[in-house]
């Protein structure tokens, strides 16, 4: 339940957001960082850091608001309530496990393809890291930063590489080749789509300052949508390199319909994805969602 005891937390105006430096993030805090709509009286710090960086300040509730891996959502639950708006969802599409182009590689891998393997994963905490554990557990995890997973590859630190950000539609033209899409096995499975990440508001706020700035948020996301262009030209200066029309793909692809209200269908797949973390043993324990 979102608290209802405000004990001073309204005059707290001060909310330190963190973010990733994506494209799809930058996107949808266009409006925040430029100034585009009344800010509703908040001073909003923005803080940028890669995802599992944020997961791990998320464990010590550091931050007011931050984006956040669904599978770090499961450990930081007490502390945070996770907004409907802002969610990183993939339909039918998610997060790739990638080899180096060669004779023999499985065109679509198998759970036992991956079996003895060594596979480059981008963090402890990271919703991809999860879903490969329910696609299958038997493999080496080797733990190497997201943007340094394909050079790890080409040095021979993995046999496999677990790809989250623009890296999934990149890849051909570094040299790759995909072996497994696990939100398209996800869909297969469960006829769901599949939740990545989710921004989360701490729930010590009060109800006032969270409902209030849950509002801003989602206000942010749908300005973005609503004035594409120069969002995307602003959002481009964190694709580390890409062209403008992989820019447009990347951001279409998490920022959508399901980015302004993951609706029941998001809901239901982020629930279905604590439930099965938790009955196979991954999770620590069992996670009810509850909603701003």
């Amino acid at each position: 339940m979102i608290p209802t005891s405000l004990s001073d937390q309204t005059a707290q105006k001060l909310i330190r957001l963190g973010h990733s430096p994506d494209p799809d993030d930058a996107f949808m805090f266009y409006a925040l960082a430029e100034n585009k709509i009344p800010n509703r009286g908040f001073q909003i710090e923005h803080v940028i850091e890669d995802i599992e960086s944020l997961n791990q300040r998320a464990l010590k509730g550091e931050l007011e608001v931050t984006a956040v891996s669904c599978h770090a959502y499961a450990h930081t639950a007490d502390t945070y309530l996770p907004m409907r708006s802002g969610s990183s969802i993939g339909d039918n599409y998610g997060p790739i496990l990638v080899a180096l182009d060669r004779p023999g590689l499985p065109t679509e891998a198998a759970p036992s393809d991956l079996r003895g393997k060594r596979i480059a994963i981008p963090g402890k905490l990271t919703t991809a890291y999860l879903v490969l554990q329910l696609f299958e557990r038997g493999f080496e995890p080797v733990f190497i930063a997201f943007d340094r997973i394909f050079d790890a590859l080409k040095e021979g630190k993995a046999d496999y590489g677990l790809i989250i950000h623009e890296g999934q539609i990149t890849y051909e033209e570094k040299g790759f080749r995909r072996i497994l899409d696990l939100g398209k096995w996800w869909h297969g499975q469960f006829k769901l789509p599949l939740p990545l990440g989710v921004d989360v508001i701490r729930r010590n706020l009060g109800k006032e300052t969270i409902q209030s700035f849950a509002g801003l948020f989602k206000q942010s996301i749908e300005y973005a949508l609503a004035n594409r262009q120069p969002a995307l030209k602003f959002a481009q200066q964190y694709g580390r390199g890409i062209s403008d029309e992989l820019n447009d793909r990347f951001v279409g692809m998490y920022v959508n319909h399901y980015t302004v209200d993951m609706g029941e269908s998001g809901m239901t797949g982020f629930q279905k994805l604590l439930d099965l973390g938790f009955e196979k043993k991954i999770l620590p324990r069992k996670i009810t969602l509850d909603f701003v």
